[in-house]
């Protein structure tokens, strides 16, 4: 018998029909026709990959003692120019900053255009293939593009990372608008709402959380993008871990990749608790 103290959300719980049931089960089963026939086609894929690029796990295995002693000769690390090295990092944390506004922002209005759900036809289909097209090309072609119009330095490598994001962030942002409830969009259009009341209240609020998880995501891949610039003198600590490597000064390249490595640590720790607060 149920009781008083029973709470009212148990004793009020919806029951479901048979056909809403089985619906839900068949969301996780396996298709295991699909799923046997797939296992030898991906397994032959697979291989296919591995003959024609010459992957070999015993060249791999044969590697690994000139790979410890590359690892060897980068201890003990040189910190006897640490403040280039912090400087160079402070560079680099600037320009990811920057590119990531610019980017996000640029890609906020690219990816309206590229929503099904928000632009027409004679816009979407052009929205893609702009963001297609930049997406194919690498960071490093636009960085030496910028370099070549703006000169060496990271306004170059702002530049190039800003216009990378909009291949690869707008295309997710658009992905995020595209995947949000139907539900307030309908009865908002019901009551004769306009289009921007529908992006405003409609859609931009319940793909807020992914805009900001996906925009701190953009974030963490500029700094990396950033050390890889400097390469093409796009600014950066790029360029002194290459002068270091083409030195063979490796204590020093030691120093760098550690304070690399405590930046984008401490970066994700950051923007995993941002996350933590808004999902």
């Amino acid at each position: 018998m149920t009781t008083t103290a029973e709470p009212r959300a148990r004793r009020e719980a919806p029951q479901l029909s048979g056909a809403e049931r089985d619906r839900l089960e068949r969301a996780f089963r396996i298709p295991r026709t699909r799923f046997l026939l797939g296992i030898p086609v991906a397994i032959g894929i697979l291989l296919w990959s591995a003959s024609g690029v010459g992957f070999d796990f015993a060249a791999l295995a044969q590697g690994t003692v000139n790979m410890a002693e590359f690892m060897s000769r980068l201890f003990p690390p040189d910190f006897s120019d640490i403040g280039t090295i912090l400087a160079l990092l402070v560079e680099t944390l600037q320009m990811a900053i920057i590119a990531t506004v610019l980017g996000a922002v640029l890609s906020l209005i690219v990816a309206f255009g590229a929503s099904s759900n928000i632009a027409p036809r004679w816009l979407y289909y052009p929205s893609r293939w702009v963001m297609n097209i930049i997406r194919s090309v690498p960071d490093l072609v636009f960085a030496l593009m910028f370099v070549s119009a703006v000169g060496l330095g990271p306004f170059a490598g702002i530049l190039a990372m800003t216009l990378g994001s909009l291949g690869s962030i707008g295309k997710i942002f658009a992905e995020a608008m595209e995947s949000v409830d139907d539900g307030p969009i309908v009865a908002m259009q019901a009551v004769g709402a306009s289009k921007r009341q529908i992006i405003q209240y409609g859609i931009l609020p319940q793909a807020a959380p992914l805009l900001v998880s996906y925009t701190l995501l953009l974030f963490e891949g500029n700094v990396r993008g950033a050390t890889i610039l400097g390469l093409v003198g796009a600014g950066g600590i790029g360029l002194e871990l290459t002068t270091a490597m083409r030195m063979y000064d490796y204590g020093h390249l030691s120093a760098i990749i550690i304070c690399i490595i405590v930046l984008v640590t401490a970066i994700d720790q950051g923007s995993a608790l941002i996350r933590r607060r808004i999902t």
